[in-house]
């Protein structure tokens, strides 16, 4: 890979972490501190959701995005001709 093909690569997985974070603290922050009175107003299984969303909503957001970003980076590296396998048994 040469210079221009890893700079690329980086700018192409940071773009992708910045949106995913962005996704989460959306998500983590606004939910659960700043719409917490609105989504209050919604109870489910006895709690009301801006709770919800406070606790447990901001930690699934997040597992969630760890997934799209191992499914993302997969398709990026295999666009880019990168196998960390192969890398493993190159540098052991």
């Amino acid at each position: 890979m040469d210079e221009h093909q890893r700079r690329d690569y980086w700018r192409r997985n940071l773009r992708l972490m910045a949106v995913l974070l962005t996704i989460w603290a959306l998500v983590s922050f606004g939910a659960g501190i700043l719409f917490v009175e609105p989504l209050n107003e919604i109870v489910v299984a006895g709690f009301p959701l801006g709770f919800w969303f406070a606790q447990q909503g901001s930690i699934i957001t997040f597992v969630i995005l760890i997934a799209v970003y191992v499914v993302r980076m997969d398709k990026l590296d295999a666009e880019f001709g990168i196998d960390e396998y192969e890398e493993e048994v190159h540098h052991s």
